[in-house]
């Protein structure tokens, strides 16, 4: 790539996540809040399985976290994110705008930095708006396993026309699914023996990955 493409290609495209300046790198924080659900880690198998269940300190309606200048405080074993953070940790969600730089990729069109509106993320149904079911402080952890789901770790399906309404396809990347939909399992069965499971905290919990590095 010559230098002048270079001056005309988005900044994401052209530098690693080590090159990107402080401004460039919480740019591209989608602000979805999957990260920042629990997880829960198979000690058999060392799987990672997402719940919907928000940190404590996860605001289900902004998808922000409710005190991020106290965060590490408040949560000790809330995830500093760094480049070389984001090319280990294996949980990031498949969306995730540092995971998809860090593989070479470009960004989805919903995320803000392509549409010019912070909205996008929620109005494509990727964000955790309207979908976590609980917060870790008010559900006791022997419960945690039942609200394991797959859909924080799947990429939103494509849209299409049903009944003049432009929405998401098949219900699994939908803020507000139809009634059809909302038939549909939230949870799903899981096929591991639950007393596998712990809790995964220390390394996979963050309130926010807009974290200067």
């Amino acid at each position: 790539m010559t230098a002048k493409d270079q001056q005309t290609q988005p900044f994401w495209l052209v530098k690693t996540l080590d090159e990107m300046s402080l401004s460039e790198w919480e740019s591209l924080c989608d602000g979805c809040g999957r990260c920042c659900l629990v997880k829960l880690e198979d000690d058999d198998t060392g799987e990672i399985h997402f719940t919907d269940i928000g940190c404590r300190l996860l605001d289900g309606k902004t998808c922000r976290c409710l005190d991020y200048p106290r965060r590490h405080r408040l949560v000790p074993d809330c995830v500093r994110l760094t480049p070389a953070a984001v090319r280990e940790l294996s949980w990031l969600p498949v969306t995730c705008a540092y995971k998809l730089v860090a593989e070479g990729k470009d960004l989805f069109a919903w995320h803000p930095l392509k549409s010019g509106s912070p909205d996008s993320v929620h109005e494509a149904g990727v964000s955790v708006r309207g979908r976590v079911k609980a917060s870790e402080s008010d559900l006791a952890p022997e419960h945690w396993p039942d609200r394991i789901v797959k859909w924080p770790n799947r990429k939103p399906r494509a849209r299409r026309e049903i009944s003049g309404v432009d929405r998401i396809a098949g219900g699994l990347g939908v803020s507000h699914p139809s009634a059809n939909e909302a038939a549909l399992p939230q949870t799903i069965q899981p096929p591991f023996n639950k007393a596998s499971l712990k809790a995964r905290r220390t390394q996979n919990r963050k309130a926010n990955p807009c974290e200067e590095h």
